[in-house]
């Protein structure tokens, strides 16, 4: 890969980054189109393996990972809530 797109990958990564009382996490939801994933169920069964890693690696769970859900507009003014997950750096 061509470090002018590691770079651009690495930048778009930390503009996905949001802030609470100096805790940094990323909604996956956010991540699963910068990473080329067009369908969230792929992208859920990397988040599950990557969950089995955090475990494997003596990790709880609960410290990376936290199930959410959110409003998203489906148009003329109307929403649906979806699923989504909050992840540290670690997680990501």
């Amino acid at each position: 890969m061509k470090n002018e797109v590691i770079i651009e990958l690495h930048k778009n990564f930390e503009e996905f980054a949001h802030q609470i009382d100096d805790e940094e996490y990323w909604y996956a939801r956010e991540l699963q189109g910068l990473l080329g994933y067009t369908q969230w169920r792929n992208f859920e069964q990397v988040i599950d393996k990557t969950k089995i890693s955090c475990q494997t690696a003596g990790h709880e769970l609960s410290d990376h990972f936290a199930d959410v859900s959110k409003m998203v507009d489906i148009g003329s003014g109307a929403g649906r809530e979806i699923d989504d997950i909050i992840l540290t750096r670690y997680a990501c």
